[in-house]
């Protein structure tokens, strides 16, 4: 595309709010008079990209510039050229609100004002939209969630451990530690535990009660200890749900994730809530959804894990940069190139590694298709007998394993984030894991002819425990003739939380009760010879943090072993439910 015009920079900038608080803003404008649209990104991982090594780490904000568009980059309340306390997603629907009303005011800007980011990034745009600012246009939010308990700090009722203790211990905490050390008044010891605390992790990880955690003083992070005392779904989280706000919304949205991300369902959620309950027909008709083979940190590369989807998933096969600016060239710029026209939906299928466009998610035309679990009650372990097949079972024995907290499945792969020294997401070879007895795998026979498994993927296990409360766990992977078997997607379901995220109730020892699990969802080829598989057991750690199995609260480290049984009978049903495509 030809350069507009050559760009001006303005620096720290203040932005008042209602309050009164001023958060600031560096300001990168087209060269020369006159009014523009303008391009507003609001961050808590530093404005000037500094501290993340690199200056413009979301967009290049001088091509953006040089395209025509006023480019805003600003710090969210109690971040870098902020004093106060930082509080997650406290402030960020009335900070954006005036931001954006603050940026249509401005002389250079023409009132048209979209926003653009990943991650929290994402966040700040969607909580900004619910207050609909009247000249926010449009915004492209990318892997990001739609409800900040469920999909960001919880999972089926589990914490998140991995992301929320990482994330917390590196971007929020030691990264920035020159304004805790002035807020604070840190002593040169203390600053230097926080980056000692980065390199310990794995260590943080494994401390019980999670309420106790050495390395993460609580008046680091307050929020973090706040997150724990608030495992259920209750009015603590609802203030910031952006799944309830749909039908308040009215802005046009580009969503972007990825299959290995570990904010996918919140994504495809915001996609299909939008759609649905959007404050008017433009915003329900003008939504988009794109989802590549990448995890969260991995956007627009073609190597994710161990696995190499080819140039296709970069952005030669698929750029994400163009598809930003031909958004707002539409929205905010009034140009007819046909963005409006556009399939809603594209998607990457992997095992055939191609783009595809679609009219809807999920596709009309998959069929909806149930995999039994079978197996002559030996499934434990990738040797074992366990079966999985569109066959109902008959009389089958259970499957029976000990869960034991102090040994928990080990995480390898998956939606994580944002640790790579620790905790690598995108896809992995589970072999050595799947040779533990508390590894119940389920399999087809090796596929006669390629099955494309495109849309949401859910477990449905009957099971009992000896334990008034335990965690199971499902996962999906696509095995190969050699053995190598590559995961796909994942879940988990905390039992106490099985009919209700916000009404925990305990389990009874022993007595059978249905277990649904959400796995999210993916879109794969499962090549001839290959085979479907499935995985359950009762952890995935440190993903996500270990059930002690004892009912009792999250402060309390009591641990026991739970003697965990799965039922495959013709009175209980276990089953994969998988949306199958034709070819």
């Amino acid at each position: 595309m030809p350069v507009e015009s050559r760009v001006a920079d303005q620096f720290d900038i203040p932005v008042r709010m209602r309050d009164g608080v001023d958060l600031y803003a560096d300001v990168y404008l087209p060269d020369g008079n006159g009014r523009h649209p303008a391009l507003l990104c609001r961050t808590p991982y530093d404005k000037s990209g500094k501290t993340s090594g690199s200056r413009f780490s979301l967009l290049d904000a001088l091509t953006a510039a040089e395209r025509g568009y006023a480019v805003v980059m600003q710090d969210v309340r109690g971040r870098f050229t902020n004093r106060e306390p930082f509080v997650p997603f406290e402030h960020e629907a009335r900070d954006g609100y005036d931001t954006v009303e603050w940026v249509a005011g401005q002389p250079w800007c023409d009132g048209n004002v979209g926003m653009f980011g990943r991650s929290y990034v994402g966040a700040t745009q969607w909580l900004a939209a619910t207050t609909h600012p009247p000249h926010l246009k449009a915004i492209f939010p990318g892997v990001t969630a739609s409800d900040y308990h469920e999909g960001w700090t919880y999972q089926g009722g589990a914490f998140e451990l991995q992301f929320n203790l990482s994330w917390t211990l590196y971007a929020l905490t030691a990264r920035h530690t020159p304004n805790l050390r002035k807020v604070l008044r840190l002593s040169e010891g203390q600053v230097e535990a926080t980056f000692h605390a980065v390199d310990e992790t794995d260590d943080a990880f494994r401390a019980l009660p999670l309420t106790r955690q050495p390395r993460l003083p609580e008046r680091l992070a307050p929020y973090y200890f706040e997150w724990l005392a608030h495992p259920s779904d209750d009015a603590y989280w609802r203030k910031w749900r952006i799944e309830d706000a749909y039908s308040n919304t009215n802005v046009p949205a580009f969503n972007f994730g990825g299959w290995y991300d570990i904010f996918l369902l919140g994504t495809i959620r915001n996609y299909l809530g939008m759609r649905k309950h959007g404050a008017n027909a433009r915003a329900r008709d003008c939504q988009r959804l794109v989802i590549g083979p990448w995890s969260h940190t991995t956007i627009g590369t073609y190597v994710v894990g161990t696995q190499n989807f080819g140039v296709n998933a970069t952005n030669f096969g698929y750029d994400l940069d163009e598809a930003l600016f031909r958004w707002y060239d539409y929205w905010l710029k009034g140009k007819a190139n046909g963005i409006d026209r556009e399939h809603p939906v594209k998607l990457f299928v992997m095992g055939d590694n191609v783009w595809r466009d679609e009219e809807e998610w999920p596709l009309a035309r998959a069929t909806r298709t149930k995999f039994y679990l079978h197996s002559d009650g030996r499934a434990n372990t990738r040797r074992g007998d366990g079966r999985l097949s569109t066959d109902m079972p008959g009389t089958e024995r259970p499957d029976i394993y000990l869960y034991d907290p102090l040994d928990p499945v080990p995480t390898r792969g998956g939606p994580l984030c944002c640790s790579p020294g620790f905790a690598v997401g995108g896809p992995f070879d589970h072999q050595q894991k799947e040779d533990r007895p508390d590894v119940l795998v389920y399999s087809t026979p090796p596929l006669e002819a390629d099955v494309e498994v495109t849309g949401p993927v859910k477990l449905t296990v009957w099971a009992r425990s000896s334990a008034t409360d335990t965690d199971f766990t499902g996962m999906l992977l696509d095995v190969a003739p050699s053995g190598e078997a590559k995961n796909l997607t994942d879940g988990i379901l905390r039992a106490r939380y099985r009919r209700s995220r916000g009404a925990p109730s305990l389990l009874t020892p022993g007595k059978v009760e249905k277990f649904e699990i959400d796995l999210v969802a993916t879109s794969n080829v499962f090549k001839k010879g290959r085979r479907i598989r499935l995985e359950v057991s009762s952890s995935n750690f440190p993903r996500f943090d270990r059930n002690l199995n004892t009912g009792k609260s999250i402060d309390d480290d009591d641990v026991r072993v739970a003697t965990n049984t799965v039922l495959h009978d013709r009175a209980h049903p276990s089953y994969l439910e998988l949306d199958i495509v034709p070819r």
